[in-house]
Formats: C-alpha cells, structure tokens, sequence
C-alpha cells in the first residue's frame, strides 16, 4: 500500500475516533483552562481530556510505551488537520508537553520516563520550570540556588523568580548549582515535588494586574537521588537543550495564519472600531498595516510548520530562536495596533463605561512587553543565532 494510501486510511481512522468521542459541545470552543497547566477541568471538557490522555492524540508523536500517540510526524499532521476540521481543541498543555516531556525523552532513564511520562499525555500533573534567579536572567549561569549532595539526597536552598505557574504547579523541574568551584560544570538538573517541605511560592504582580510568575524560596528542601536528571554537575548541557525544545514549541504553535499573535480577529476589531468606507476600511494606512501583519502571520506559520517538520526528524536546532524573536516582535507589534483602533476606548483599565473585551485587550497589550524577554530575550536569542547558526566571531 502506498503511503498515500496509509494516509487516508489514518485520516478516517483518526475521524472516526473524533466522532465517537469528541464531545460536539465543545466543537470551535476554546478551553476555559489547560490541564498541565494548573487548570482543573470537569463536565465534557474533563470527558474530552480524559479520552483524548487515554489515547495518546495530546503528543501524537511521543512513543506508545510511555503512552504517547505513537504516530508519525505525517499521521499527527493528518490528525492535526482532522481535528481542525470539526473544531476539536486539545485540552491538555502546558510545559510538560511543551519542553519537560521533549527532554525527558532526549535524556532520561527509561524509569524517569516511565515514571513521569503519562501524567504529562494525560495532564494529570502541573509543572513549573525552575530557571531564572534574582542574579541569573540572561546569564542563566550565573545561578546560586545550592543542591548540597547529602548522600541518599540533595539538600536544596536558594530560590527563583519569574517562575510561571509555580503557585499551582505540582512539579518542579529546573537547574541548581551542586559544585560552586564550577560555574558551568557545578550545574544539576533536577525534578522536585512543590509540596515537599521548605518550598514557599509567593506570586508578583505585574502592571498587568495578573500574577502568572512567582518568587520561589527552597528552605533546607530535600530532593531524593532518583530526581536528578542526566549526571551530576553535567545538567548545563541539558538544561539549553530544555530551552530549544521551548522556542520550538512557539515556532510550532503557528499551525494556523492566525494562530500568531493571540485570538483576537483584528480585522473585525478594525472594522468594529475604525469603520468602514463601503467595502474598505476608513483608515487607508491601517488597512496597509493589517495586511502587512496577515502576510507575516501566514510566512510565519508556513516557516514554523517547517521546523516542526524537521525537528521531528533531527530533534530541535538553534536556529528557532530566529521564530522566537519573529514571534515576540510581531505579537507586539499586533497589540499596539489593537490599543490603536480602540481609540479612546483602549484606555480602559476597569469600570462599567469599558466593555470586557476592551479590559482584556488592555491588559493584554501589557503583558506583551515581556514577550521579548521570556524563553530568552531577544538579545540573547540573536546572539545565539549569530554563533550558532551563522558562526559569527565574537558573539
């Protein structure tokens, strides 16, 4: 059978199992939360995620033993555009199918993959990602958090900060300091329980009023042998590795031409704000400007379909911090134009004179500034990719 053939007996495979157990509910919803991300989901959408974890379809590609879908990058696109088709969305996320789960299958021991795999396919557990310190950003390091090696155990004291999710999250996974006369060789990576005693998570505000990062202090925290990841002092190595897996995963969020830069239809808001001239829009200049953006958003997602593609044959490479710093400059540039068409009504902050949607497209034009620091900044991701992709001298 020719593997076109293959393909098409897949595709109705993959439809069939979507109509006996999708719920038709929640066909073209988005999910009120995700589960791996701190969201508790119940009635269809816990149904739905519980079918869809027992499956595997939330990692199609991871393998079938640790509970993965077992398919092939050409099967997962096949049940991708499936899904699509009938407004299917999955509810199970976060940085345990994003970077966690991907490493874990780069480097660890089939018992860590057995033991931590499935709960992450089936978003039973929230991890949070233990990296940046109040002296270790960009020079991540730099970091001082101390795993003292006891033996039988690590004795963890230090503490993070800007670590998303922490205050729900069940897990840690991150890098500690195990050798201080090393600054790259004394670096560990290890997985810790949140509830274990002397870890306290103290959320931070931001301008945006949410509180999505957290401080996290580790007191005395006993962390077991069994939770180091790789070889002690050699988690330097695997704790980047974590991070190309992180740009890889925004690169490959784009499947869609408007997936770039959030949900929000910004030529109805144009429309709805601006108004139109007959069949154009009043403002030439944004009209300009909105077909500029949809040009990028389609390059965008066609480019990060492409490394997918070729991560999922050779693994992640450095050259997706290209999409990351791509990504982080167009979603600004999207918000500012948003707040633009709302005129006055994108001074909003609270009150009954502002609509929800206003609030919401204020505050998230706020959180967008920290698009290009996140999962490295900009600078850091251009340096990355003048010394590692284009072997640029001094960098």
């Amino acid at each position: 059978m020719a593997a076109a053939d293959d393909l098409n007996v897949f595709r109705e495979e993959a439809r069939q199992w979507l109509n006996d157990n999708f719920p038709s509910s929640l066909a073209n919803q988005r999910p009120p939360g995700i589960a791996g991300f701190g969201a508790k989901l119940s009635g269809d959408w816990k149904a739905w995620q519980e079918r869809l974890g027992e499956k595997g379809w939330s990692t199609p590609t991871w393998p079938a033993e640790y509970g993965g879908g077992g398919l092939t990058p050409e099967q997962a696109g096949v049940l991708a555009k499936t899904m699509r088709e009938i407004g299917a969305i999955s509810p199970i996320g976060g940085f345990g199918t994003m970077m966690w789960g991907p490493t874990l299958l780069d480097v660890g021991t089939e018992e860590q993959k057995q033991r931590y795999l499935p709960d992450i396919i089936r978003g039973n557990l929230h991890w949070c990602q233990g990296y940046s310190e109040p002296g270790a950003g960009s020079d991540l390091a730099n970091l001082q958090s101390f795993a003292e090696d006891k033996g039988d155990h690590f004795l963890l004291n230090g503490s993070k900060v800007w670590t998303s999710g922490a205050l729900e999250a069940d897990w840690m996974y991150g890098v500690f300091r195990t050798d201080k006369s090393n600054k790259y060789q004394g670096i560990s990576f290890l997985t810790l329980d949140m509830k274990s005693a002397g870890v306290e998570v103290k959320p931070i505000v931001l301008i945006s009023g949410q509180s999505p990062f957290n401080e996290v202090f580790f007191t005395d925290v006993v962390v077991p042998k069994e939770n180091l990841i790789g070889e002690k002092n050699l988690g330097w190595d695997i704790g980047k590795r974590l991070l190309l897996h992180e740009r890889q995963s925004i690169a490959g969020s784009s499947g869609d031409d408007d997936v770039v830069g959030g949900s929000y239809d910004i030529e109805q808001v144009a429309k709805d704000y601006i108004g139109m001239d007959g069949d154009k829009l009043a403002d030439g200049a944004m009209r300009e400007r909105i077909a500029e953006q949809k040009m990028f958003a389609h390059a965008y997602a066609l480019t990060g379909r492409r490394f997918s593609d070729e991560a999922a044959v050779s693994g992640p490479s450095a050259a997706v911090g290209i999409l990351k710093v791509a990504w982080a400059k167009d979603n600004q540039n999207r918000e500012e134009m948003l707040i633009e068409m709302l005129g006055n009504r994108g001074l909003g902050w609270e009150g009954d004179g502002f609509k929800e949607s206003e609030i919401k497209t204020v505050r998230t034009w706020l959180r967008s500034k920290a698009n290009s620091i996140e999962g490295g900044t900009t600078e850091i991701n251009l340096n990355l990719v003048a010394k590692r992709v284009l072997g640029l001298k001094g960098y």
